[in-house]
């Protein structure tokens, strides 16, 4: 499949000197869309206060279930592909939450929630499948 798409982070700095940007094929553009709406807040963006993901929304909820915070991610990133990401269709979307130890700096160790989210589904242009994975820690957010 022909590379037309662009890749990220968008480099404006070429296009405005009128070189070309570095482009990608169309299962990298989705995956980088993706990832954006994944790390974008509600409201971030000026244009849309839709495009998002409510994750920043329960980034320190230490008291909701562990069920009830997967069924929350679910459901906004659901949404929000499917009114931001037309280019997939067929979406199954499934998180997976644990307790993670990670080593700090000073020889010390924090207890984060590893969120790892996965999402299937169908390329509309081309009939394939597509397949993305992602993971980050909340409290605070960092991938």
């Amino acid at each position: 499949m022909a590379n037309n798409y662009f890749t990220l982070p968008f480099d404006s700095k070429k296009i405005i000197t009128n070189k070309d940007h570095t482009k990608c094929d169309i299962k990298h553009s989705i995956a980088h869309h993706i990832h954006l709406i994944t790390t974008s807040y509600f409201g971030e963006c000026t244009f849309d206060d839709s495009f998002g993901c409510s994750i920043w929304d329960i980034d320190f909820d230490n008291l909701s279930s562990t069920n009830k915070i997967k069924s929350i991610i679910i459901d906004s990133l659901t949404n929000s592909l499917k009114k931001h990401e037309s280019r997939i269709h067929k979406l199954d979307i499934n998180a997976l939450i644990k307790q993670e130890e990670i080593a700090v700096l000073d020889n010390s160790n924090v207890v984060k929630k590893k969120v790892t989210i996965s999402i299937k589904g169908k390329i509309r242009k081309t009939n394939e499948d597509f397949h993305y994975t992602e993971y980050f820690y909340i409290g605070p957010l960092s991938f």
